[in-house]
Order: structure tokens, then sequence, then C-alpha cells
């Protein structure tokens, strides 16, 4: 710029200023955080909601043959009738006697005394005597009836051998025989008559048997003695048998106490009724009810564990229900088996019941109603992983369903799930890849991890996993299971979340190999769109607000090579879908949301932007030929209108990349393409995108080449016309390239076209008052343009004039122009700003206008 005759008359600046060696003061680097350098945001990538509850997605990289079943066949057989123990490997000595068929029940004259019931007729009793005779021995359906029936006496009695049941007949006799075993009585007279149970007397029957309890107590317990020995189940394992005293011989517990007169008498008062029910009930909401009294008189009576006397027997009733095929009733019969603490096969087999009634959206209802969440919680946190692998895996298949309903996610919680996982992935983290477990281990990881995904949603469950330590074990799992596709999707996906929330970044960012395992997902998992997308979506939140990351990713080993590698895939993936498209063109419509392709380049871009922030990264970025080109690529085949996030961000990074001008910079070589590019932005429609040119104009402005650019192609008439804009950023970019303009005097003439200087002033009547930064920017333009002046009246219309001295007069008193009703810290950045940029300049126009201006106006101080 010229000299001027005024001895206060300083070189103006450009209007981006280059970074120098000099200490800026706070306003300086506001400034430039607004003009030049700005970080991007963007979406979280969409993750589309399954169709389908299953253990793994349709976008699992596992096979069907190399993954756990989602659907499965569960019936009464599949449960074990004795509970499974470890195999000893010691073989057993042969008995030394022969068990004893029972001819008949009824030739024993001292079988069991039976329930009271009402009379029945004589006919009925005679059908019904003959079917109970033969279901004492009938051959178990599904290991839930007794094999074989033996009596007390076997060792003196002779064996009578009995016709051989057909499978029908199984069929018809099989409601009664679990009963056989829950009850303590047989259901014989002394005189070896059978009663038979009829529904319409029930309670007639319970205030009979009530009666009978507490007059005779001693007799129930002989009787419950004698029909136990007399009904003793055999299952394909091993021989199961009631020993005198009312406990199982063979099963998994045999410290079992014996039952006291009391709670014998409140198995008999309360238990023995619903049981009858259960057993002889079609109705699925009566067989609901009845389960609901059964768990309430259970735990009553402090009657669920292993140490339940007659807990076997029970179990075999509930396994046998399962039959029913009820989503309601099996949750109620999942709850009370899982409170009987069965293991092995049998826990494996009401883990998968639960597994498939909550594959039901509408079960979830059932489910909050049942409270289930609690026994399933205590499989994760009391039950051995190492010998129960499949159980957990189903178990947590089915609370990974669960937490996709909000209201059961905000009960997951409260009950302390997301440390239950944490404690649970420790135990992961201790095998190795070496152990033989490992690979089924890792089915159960993609459960688990999904499920810390959905629970993550909720910010007690963040404070939760920050405070106990689980994203260092995330990390842990992340390093050691590198090759499994869908752990690594599902940790990024918790991540990607987490790095929305200051608090987790820091946590993220606390790993000193954070970048070193994202980089190497990047480069082994480069066409796996929905990984990548994350990953370069968590980069950007990390590096957005955070100079040392930035500085510390960009430091680590090939860096730089894996985002341009990114680039150049998933930009041809793009382009190779854009000719697709062509191919269609009459059937191509605008796409509401980005593709597969668009999403990687969007969030890989803002890396970029990100990173060009801090000084000597983005000075090395400015001079890679890659990166740049990569970007131009962008803007020369994509339009605003094709994808407007990926264009704006492009602009945006190549105007971070313009702010330095450094040796070889690839910017500076091709700024004269860049700008041809940037008029077709300019021309749009779309008020960001319009934005985004003007600040790279701004930027590239400062090269003499692109101002002849701007003054040939008659850019800055769109820049006069911004200033209409009636947007605070749109003016503020706008006059930044006329200030850079009007450096040359030659081209100071344009700011008298299509009325600019109107503009200026009314531009800084409109915001001035609230943005200083502003203000001083159209103070600096006119006191550029103004430099030779004779006479105020040949730069300026009379109008103007006198609105400039009221206007800069006003500005200039402190106590008009500063709002205190500001913030303190906002109020402190105003005044300083104002102070040190605002009235140094608007002090020196006030005073040049004055001095040129031969009919001067008496001014008016105005309140603004």
């Amino acid at each position: 710029m010229h000299s001027s005759k005024n001895k206060n008359v300083e070189k103006p600046e450009p209007f981006y200023r280059s970074s120098a060696p000099k200490q800026k003061t706070s306003a300086e680097i506001i400034n430039e955080a607004r003009n030049a350098l700005r970080t991007l945001r963007t979406q979280r990538p969409f993750t589309p909601r399954e169709d389908q509850r299953k253990l793994f997605g349709s976008a699992s990289s596992r096979t069907l043959e190399n993954r756990p079943p989602s659907t499965f066949s569960l019936h009464a057989s599949s449960f074990e009738s004795g509970e499974s123990r470890p195999v000893s490997g010691t073989r057993l000595s042969p008995l030394d006697h022969k068990p004893k068929l029972l001819s008949s029940p009824i030739k024993d004259e001292d079988s069991s005394i039976s329930f009271p019931k009402p009379p029945v007729d004589p006919m009925e009793v005679r059908k019904v005597s003959s079917a109970r005779a033969r279901l004492c021995r009938t051959v178990s359906q599904g290991n839930l009836l007794p094999d074989k029936v033996f009596l007390p006496d076997e060792n003196k009695e002779g064996v009578n051998s009995e016709e051989p049941a057909t499978m029908d007949e199984l069929s018809r006799r099989s409601n009664k025989s679990c009963l056989a075993e829950l009850s303590p009585h047989s259901n014989f007279k002394d005189d070896g008559i059978p009663l038979i149970y009829n529904e319409h007397n029930k309670a007639e029957k319970q205030d009979f048997l009530k009666e009978a309890v507490a007059t005779s107590p001693l007799q129930f317990r002989s009787g419950s003695d004698q029909i136990k020995n007399g009904d003793r189940a055999s299952s394909n394992l091993s021989r199961i048998s009631w020993n005198t005293s009312g406990s199982k011989a063979g099963s998994e517990n045999d410290s079992r106490v014996n039952e006291t007169e009391e709670e014998e008498n409140y198995w008999n008062v309360k238990i023995v009724p619903i049981v009858y029910e259960l057993e002889n009930e079609d109705n699925i909401e009566n067989l609901c009810r009845a389960c609901t009294s059964l768990h309430q008189a259970l735990e009553e009576g402090n009657m669920f564990g292993k140490r339940f006397k007659r807990r076997s027997a029970l179990l075999k009733l509930l396994y046998k229900l399962v039959d029913i095929g009820s989503d309601p009733l099996g949750l109620k019969l999942a709850r009370m088996i899982l409170a009987l603490k069965v293991s092995g096969k049998n826990l494996l087999n009401v883990c998968k019941l639960v597994f498939k009634i909550s594959r039901n959206e509408k079960n979830d209802s059932l489910i909050q109603n049942n409270s289930l969440l609690d026994s399933l919680l205590e499989i994760l946190r009391f039950e051995d992983l190492q010998t129960n692998n499949e159980a957990f895996l189903y178990c947590l298949g089915a609370i990974k369903f669960i937490s996709g309903n909000a209201v059961l996610l905000n009960e997951l919680v409260n009950k302390g799930t997301v440390e239950i996982l944490f404690q649970l992935m420790k135990q992961i983290n201790n095998i190795k890849e070496n152990d033989t477990r490992f690979s089924n281990l890792g089915h159960l990881l993609v459960q688990l991890t999904a499920t810390l995904r959905n629970l993550i949603d909720l910010p007690l469950s963040r404070c939760q996993l920050l405070c106990s330590g689980a994203v260092s074990e995330l990390w842990v799992v992340l390093e050691q299971h590198m090759n499994d596709k869908d752990i690594c999707t599902n940790i990024v996906r918790i991540f990607s979340k987490l790095s929305s929330y200051n608090d987790c970044r820091a946590a993220l960012a606390a790993c000193s190999r954070c970048y070193v395992l994202f980089l190497a997902l990047l480069n082994k998992h480069q066409k796996k769109q929905d990984l990548v997308v994350r990953v370069v979506f968590i980069l950007g939140n990390l590096t957005a607000k955070n100079n040392q990351a930035r500085e510390q990713f960009f430091k680590e080993k090939g860096s730089a090579d894996t985002l341009i590698s990114l680039f150049q895939t998933y930009n041809e993936f793009d382009l190779n879908t854009k000719k697709e498209k062509h191919e269609g063109e009459e059937n191509k419509s605008k796409q509401k949301h980005p593709s597969e392709a668009e999403d990687v380049l969007i969030k890989l871009i803002r890396v970029l932007a990100n990173l060009s922030i801090h000084p000597n990264v983005g000075a090395v970025l400015a001079a890679n030929h890659h990166i740049v080109a990569l970007l131009v690529t962008v803007l020369e085949y994509k339009s605003v209108d094709d994808c407007e996030e990926l264009v704006i961000n492009a602009a945006a990074t190549i105007n971070n990349l313009s702010y330095y001008k450094v040796r070889n910079s690839v910017i500076e070589d091709k700024k004269l393409h860049i700008a041809e590019l940037l008029l077709k932005l300019l021309m749009s429609s779309n008020m960001d995108g319009i934005l985004e040119a003007v600040r790279v104009f701004g930027n590239l402005s400062q090269y003499l080449e692109i101002c002849d650019f701007i003054i040939q192609k008659k850019v800055y008439k769109y820049m006069i016309a911004l200033l209409d804009a009636k947007h605070q950023d749109v003016c503020f970019s706008a006059c930044g390239v006329l200030l850079n303009l009007t450096v040359d005097k030659n081209k100071r003439a344009i700011l008298k076209e299509e009325g600019g200087i109107k503009k200026l002033v009314d531009c800084l009547r409109d915001f001035g008052p609230t943005d200083w930064q502003l203000a001083c920017l159209i103070c600096k333009t006119l006191w550029n343009y103004s430099e030779n002046i004779t006479n105020a009246a040949s730069c300026f219309e009379e109008d103007d004039i006198n609105t400039l001295l009221v206007l800069l007069a006003s500005f200039l008193d402190e106590e008009l122009a500063l709002d205190y009703s500001f913030d303190r810290d906002l109020r402190d950045y105003h005044k300083l700003y104002w102070e040190t940029e605002f009235k140094p300049v608007a002090q020196k126009l006030l005073n040049r206008i004055q001095s040129h201006h031969s009919f001067l106006q008496p001014i008016t101080i105005t309140s603004f």
C-alpha cells in the first residue's frame, strides 16, 4: 500500500495475517480462530437397527457354520431330570443286588395314605386305579418321568415283569408322573382304592388337607417317605433314587438337610395344591397365575436354591411345562428354574429359553414385569465362566436384546450391569490367544460389547464406565481381538459414542497406544466401511479441541500415509458409484443422506481439517501433494447439491491449509485452479457453501494473481452483494476479501460500484455494537479506500459521511459502546478487543474524515 501524506497512516495488513513470531494478543488469537482455522463438526455415523434380534447381525463377519445359532428347538426333553455332575473318570463297581420291579402297587398293603378326596363314581375309580398302576412303571418321556419304580423292601420281593408300555400310553400317563414325586402321599387309600382329583372340589380338598395336616403330621411324613421310595427316576446319565430320608441319591448335592415337620406341613398346605393345578390346568392364564403363586410360596418358604428336598421332582414338573410353548409362561418358569440354581446343561437350556423369548420385541413388557433381570445378572456374577461358556453366551444375548428397550435399559444400569460386564471382561482378557477357549470367548465378547454399546447411551452408565476403568479393558479387548471384525466394530461403536463427550474423550486419549491401535484397525480393515467410518469419526473428535492430540496422532508412524490410502480408496468407491448412477440417470433422485463412501470421506476430511490447526502439522499438510490433490478432486467432481457436507468440508480444509504461507505450498501452486472451482460453489444457492468459498477467497486474495482473477471474473461484485446478507459471518468474510483488494490502490474504485461504500456503512451500523471484529474490519477497509483522500466528498456521499461521523464518535465512547449486560468473561473480551483493535483504527478514520470534511455537521451522540 502506498504511504499517505498523513503521518498517522499505517501500512494496511492483509485480511488473513500469516503467522509471525511476535507474541499475539488475546484478540488476535480469537480473531485468527474465527477467520482462518476452523474445526469441523459432523454427525455420528448412523447405525441401522436390525430387523430381527439375533446373536450376530446381518453384517457379521462370522459364517453360519462358525457361530452359535440364534434359532433352535427347545423342549422338556432338552433338560436333564437329574443335575449333571462333572465326570470323575472312575469306574463304579456293580451293585450287590438287582433291583426288583413292582408288579402292582395296589397289592402293597403298606402303601402310603392318599390325599383326602370327595367321593367319586365307582366306574371312574376303577378306570383311574388301572391307569395309576401302569403310571408307576412307565418309561420317562424326555427324562422327566421315572424309568422304573421300586419298592423300599425290594430285596425281599420277587421280580415281576410287566408288559412294555407303548408311546401312546406313555403320553396319556405323563401328566400324573411328576406329581407322584412331588406329593408326600400316594393317591391310594389304605384299602387300595384310589381317589381321583376333581377340579371343582379343589377348595373342599384343600380345606380337608389342612385339617388332616394339622391333626396328623407324623402320618403324612410316613406316607411321604413311602411314596418317594416307591417312585424313583432313572435318567440316561445315572440311576437316581430316593432314600428313606427323602433326599435324592446320586444327585448333584447329597448334603441336603432333612425336612422339619414345619417344612413338610408348609409343603403340603402351600405347595401341593398349586402343583395339582399345574398338572391339571390347560388355560395359559391360569397356569401363569399358578406359577406366580408357586414362586411366591417357594420364596416365602425359603425353598429356592439347591438344598430344597423335593427340588429335583419340582424341576421335572417345570421342565415339562416348557413344552406348552407359551412365552409368558416360559418367563415365569425360567425365573423359578434359575432360582432353584440349576447348573450344567439345564443352566444352558434355561438361558436358551430366556434368549428365545427375548428375541421377540413384544415380550419386553413381559420381561419388565417378570423381575427376571436379577436372575440373569446373577448368572454372570456367580456362575463359572469356564464351565458355562455357552450359557453365558445366551444369557448375554438375552441381556443385549433387553437393553434395546429404553425402560429396561434404565433398569439394567441401575442394577449395576456395567460393573458386572467390566468384571466379566477382565476374566476374559486373562485368557490368551493360544488358549483353546479363546475363539469361543470371542462369540461371548460380541454380545458383551454390543450390550455395553447400548448401555452407554445413559449418563449414569458412562460415569460408571469411566469410574470402573472399563475403558482400559476395552483397549485390551481391541488389541487381543484385532482380527475379529465383529468385536472391533462393537468397540469402535462404543468409542464413537464416548468421544462425543469431553470427559470421555480424555479417558480415550489417556491410552498411550490408542492412536497406534486405531491406525492398525484402519490398515487391517480398510474396506470395512462400518468400522472405518467410526474410527475416523473418533479421530475427528479427539483432534477437534486438543492440540496435543493432533500432534501425537500425526507423529505416529504411517499416520499420514494411512489417511491418504483411505482417501484414495473411498474416493475411487465414490467415483465408481457416481458412474453407476449416471448409467441409470432417469431413475436418479436426490438422496437424503450421504452414501457409505461419502460418509467416510466426510469424516476423513474432517480429521485433516482438525489436524491442520496445529502449526507444524498444518504446514506439513499444506505441502503434501497427495492430500491437496485429493481435496481438489472432491471439488472437481462433486457439487454442493450432490453432497453438501462433503464439498463444504473439502473447501474448509483447503481454507485451513491456505492459511500457511510455507515453502513448496501445494495450495499456492494450485491457487488459480482452486479459485476456478470455488466459483461454482460461490454461485450456488447454498449459503453455507457460499460462506466457505468466500473464506477461501479471503486467504487466497493475499496473492496478486487471485486479486486480478477476482477483478476479471467480477467476483468482487458477489462480495459487495453479500454485504446485504444480514448474516454476520458472511459479511465478515466478504469484507475481508474487499479489504485485501483495497491494498492495491488501482482496485479501490470497485467499492464505488454496486453501492459498496453505503453497504459497508450499513454493516457498521447494524453489527458494530455487537461485533467489534466486524466493525474493525470495516474501518480498515474504509481506511485503505480513503488513503489518498483530499476531500471527503470525493470518497463518500454526504449521507455516508454524516452517518460515519455519528457512528464512529458513538463507538469511541466506552460507556455507550460497551454493553455491560454481558457476563464478565464476554464483557472482558469485548472490552479488550475494543481497546486494542477497534479503537485505534476507528479513531484514525474519524480523524481523517473530520480533517478533510469542510462541511462538518454537529455530531449527536446516540445510544445503540
